[in-house]
């Protein structure tokens, strides 16, 4: 009998966390809506030409200091989506979009939405149009397409 009494309480308190875990997440998800709402509103579009695109670590990418002071320090070794780029006369290092790296060629010209430092969309190529080589991706590099394709959708 006891053992029917404890294991009732841990699933009632799961179920409570599960809870409380689903309001979180659209709470978060309502932010994320807004603030990405802004970035938009606050975009550019600039040309520039792409010299690199790779995924590293944000403390290696040679972001400004500020950036580094500013994000959270959970994401010093989350690896991100990142850009050097020509624009103008200097070369600046852009954190990119999920779904807008996959569409970046390297060596060639673009002209970008961009927010600050960070890549939005695209909007044109010069030199038309150049086929993007489908690789194999890894489970979280989907699971964040997924996420973002929804995102997009909503």
């Amino acid at each position: 009998m006891k053992a029917w009494i404890i294991l009732l309480i841990i699933l009632v308190v799961l179920i409570g966390i599960l809870v409380a875990l689903y309001f979180y997440g659209n709470k978060l998800q309502k932010k994320q809506a807004e603030q990405r709402k802004l970035m938009l509103e606050q975009a550019q579009y600039m040309s520039m030409l792409v010299i690199d695109k790779k995924r590293m670590k944000m403390k290696d990418a040679g972001l400004p200091r500020v950036v580094m002071e500013q994000a959270p320090k959970r994401y010093g070794n989350a690896k991100l989506p990142i850009v050097k780029a020509k624009v103008g006369p200097q070369i600046m290092s852009l954190i990119c979009d999920e779904t807008v790296y996959d569409q970046i060629p390297v060596k060639k010209e673009v002209k970008a939405q961009v927010s600050g430092i960070y890549i939005v969309g695209i909007k044109n190529l010069r030199g038309g149009h150049t086929p993007v080589v489908e690789e194999k991706r890894g489970f979280m590099s989907r699971l964040r397409l997924k996420a973002s394709k929804m995102q997009q959708n909503q």
